[in-house]
């Protein structure tokens, strides 16, 4: 991860705001039970875990994601490794990742043993249970370079009205040519124009009960 200067507020001490998007990283009530519910219950996880099984993100952020996919990941005794894949245009300093990391407790262990990747500037992690990369750039340019489909998508990209390049059709489009045979996606907006998109790509959308005060969030899943 190259390191940049992503400009932060910090809500509440643990919240960090993007003053790019004006947008909160997470949800302010609980983020840790906001990916919880929309990414991996979303994504019909951990039941769906296979050695190999291949998750692709967009919208890196403080690396919540990541780090609550390895805990279930681990808590669920599976074997073999997790692939992880997240595309990020604008990666945060590691020094404002690990402390926005610091608001989750239950995830300390894997929040202290990634810490010194992030320090390192590190692009990719390998560990017995995980192959991790981060893909820095425009999604718009870069989703072309990954070759493996990913079995389920974190369609996590800051509010559509605030952040719509990530959720332009033609990246969308992307995402389901990506996706494998069987393989879902899940997101915490019902944007009626982000559920077309996904559709008109190929997948079969879902708008589903969302979490908190958010009345609706969207799966998908890729036909065979």
């Amino acid at each position: 991860m190259k390191l940049q200067t992503e400009p932060l507020d910090w809500r509440d001490g643990d919240v960090p705001v993007s003053c790019r998007f004006d947008d909160p990283y997470f949800s302010l009530d609980n983020g840790l039970a906001e990916t919880r519910f929309v990414f991996l219950t979303g994504n019909n996880l951990p039941s769906r875990f296979r050695d190999g099984f291949h998750i692709a993100e967009l919208g890196f952020g403080t690396g919540l994601n990541l780090l609550a996919t390895l805990d279930l990941w681990r808590a669920n005794g599976q074997s073999g490794a997790l692939h992880f894949t997240s595309f990020e245009a604008f990666p945060m300093r590691a020094e404002d990742m690990i402390r926005a990391q610091q608001a989750f407790p239950d995830l300390a262990p894997i929040a202290q043993e990634l810490a010194p990747y992030w320090a390192e500037g590190a692009r990719e992690i390998t560990l017995p249970d995980l192959h991790f990369t981060l893909v820095e750039g425009d999604a718009r340019d870069t989703l072309q370079t990954m070759t493996h489909p990913a079995d389920a998508w974190f369609l996590d990209g800051f509010a559509p009205a605030k952040n719509p390049e990530l959720w332009e059709p033609d990246l969308l489009t992307c995402v389901a040519e990506k996706t494998a045979p069987n393989g879902t996606a899940a997101t915490y907006t019902a944007a009626g124009h982000v559920r077309r998109a996904l559709d008109a790509a190929g997948l079969t959308t879902t708008r589903v009960p969302g979490f908190g005060r958010k009345r609706h969030m969207t799966i998908a899943r890729k036909a065979v």
